[in-house]
């Protein structure tokens, strides 16, 4: 979405509202239901401009551990200084690029800024839950629905050898 913002740099209003949705980035492994819902405002108070949004996703995915289906609601926190091309020096910006958000010819464009913030806040590894156990490496049984049987401790087969000798001597 690009905004006209020269009724704000020329002082006519102080608040303009943001409401529309955003169409996120593919991610591996996980299926978006729908756009993003960017819901926010750009204030202006005594020239000092701040960009405030929260970004809603609905997405599907599979639990990195156990890969029971996840189905559950990204939001993001997305805040910035918004700043006229013109008043800000190449060197200010190297230094706080994460913290402005530039107006180009009187207009800002938000959807490449959001796009960048919600691939970088979206979760690496998608879980069920926060604890969740996984699935069994021998059998392969979810560990959450309980217990499998399967012997928990393993003899290393290069060590085998050894336990046989010492279950000799113990019958000697």
């Amino acid at each position: 979405m690009t905004l006209d913002m020269r009724p704000m740099l020329r002082g006519e209003v102080s608040r303009i509202s943001v409401d529309y949705m955003l169409s996120p980035e593919p991610v591996s492994g996980v299926s978006f239901d729908g756009d993003a819902h960017v819901l926010g405002e750009i204030t202006n108070e005594a020239g000092y401009m701040r960009l405030t949004l929260e970004a809603k996703l609905n997405y599907k995915g599979e639990c990195a551990r156990c890969l029971a289906p996840v189905e559950d609601t990204f939001c993001l926190s997305f805040e910035r200084t918004v700043a006229d091309e013109d008043t800000l020096t190449d060197e200010q910006l190297e230094d706080n690029v994460d913290e402005y958000v530039i107006i180009e010819d009187g207009k800002l464009d938000l959807d490449e800024e959001l796009r960048e913030a919600l691939i970088l806040g979206f979760p690496m590894r998608l879980l069920c839950e926060q604890d969740c156990p996984g699935l069994c490496p021998k059998c392969g049984k979810p560990r959450r629905e309980g217990d499998c049987n399967c012997p928990k401790k393993e003899i290393d087969p290069r060590l085998a050898v050894l336990a046989t000798l010492l279950n000799n001597e113990e019958n000697e």
